[in-house]
């Protein structure tokens, strides 16, 4: 005997999940190979000062370069613990207010580095190296 089961699809935001984490990997190793270029190998790493990266941050281009390589960082390690804790704890209803707490301290945080790196004053680190 055959039994049919009608099965409803939960949304695509698994799916959706999914796919970002394996784009932001991608984004995320040529941000961060491309930072280390710039940063590391290119420049003696002796000499990374203050005053050196005061002089990159100069320009919006590098800090928006560094906050996309952070974003994309913290949404990546968050939606990765997220599916972590999803595989341990099987109440709905508490994975809910996981979810959305994950969520707030995603979108503080982003806005948190984001506030520190374009507050950011390179005048005031050159006075204060000097």
């Amino acid at each position: 005997m055959t039994t049919i089961r009608h099965v409803k699809p939960r949304g695509n935001f698994e799916r959706y999940a999914y796919l970002f984490m394996r784009l932001s990997g991608v984004a995320l190793l040529l941000l961060a190979v491309g930072h280390m270029l710039l940063q590391h190998v290119f420049r003696d790493v002796h000499s990374l000062t203050l005053q050196v990266v005061a002089d990159i941050w100069r320009s919006w281009g590098w800090r928006a370069y560094d906050l996309l390589l952070l974003a994309f960082a913290i949404t990546h390690g968050f939606n990765g613990l997220r599916q972590v804790l999803e595989d341990y704890i099987h109440k709905p209803s508490t994975m809910k207010a996981i979810n959305r707490a994950l969520l707030v301290l995603v979108v503080i945080t982003i806005i948190w580095s984001a506030v520190a790196i374009f507050s950011f004053r390179p005048e005031a680190a050159m006075v204060r190296a000097n």
